[in-house]
């Protein structure tokens, strides 16, 4: 990817923090703390503050624990870095469940494109070899369209490939 492509996106970006708490819940099994999903900023950093198990990704179709470790932080592609790198990097699916024992509590923060431009795959990564994967569109309209619905697995991300 050229340099000019990621300063253009990226100039004068946004930045947004998020904390989360989940308290102890009495019966886990039948509550979420976070539904499946995948972020849809360009970079989220996480960090668990507690060391309480809770974050989850999906891998070939299963949920898998992510152990949290001691002052790391957790660095998570999101659908605009998928969309830019034509899929060359791929945003997790992730959610957050709860448990009885401790709350848990994490910190994200999210980096995302600049809201006065547009995005899609990086010119320079489509060739006749590797075209386009996903359609460009206007980060306000991306905005819009990722906030008027649920969070959803990585549907909004399948509706902005290319058939």
């Amino acid at each position: 990817m050229e340099t000019n492509e990621a300063t253009y996106i990226f100039e004068g970006a946004l930045q947004a923090v998020r904390v989360n708490y989940y308290p102890p819940c009495p019966q886990p099994g039948k509550v979420i703390g976070l539904t499946p999903h995948s972020d849809g900023g360009a970079l989220t950093i996480l960090l668990q503050v507690n060391e309480m198990d809770g974050l989850q990704v999906k891998k070939d179709g299963i949920w898998v624990p992510v152990k949290p470790l001691p002052d790391a932080f957790i660095v998570n592609i999101g659908d605009v870095l998928e969309i830019i790198t034509n899929g060359t990097y791929r945003s997790i699916e992730h959610r957050a469940t709860v448990n009885s024992e401790k709350e848990r509590i994490s910190i994200a923060t999210f980096y995302n494109p600049r809201v006065d431009g547009e995005f899609g795959p990086a010119s320079s990564l489509i060739t006749e070899q590797t075209p386009a994967a996903f359609k460009r569109l206007s980060v306000e309209e991306y905005v819009k369209a990722m906030f008027d619905r649920k969070l959803q697995g990585k549907s909004y991300l399948d509706e902005l490939r290319i058939k």
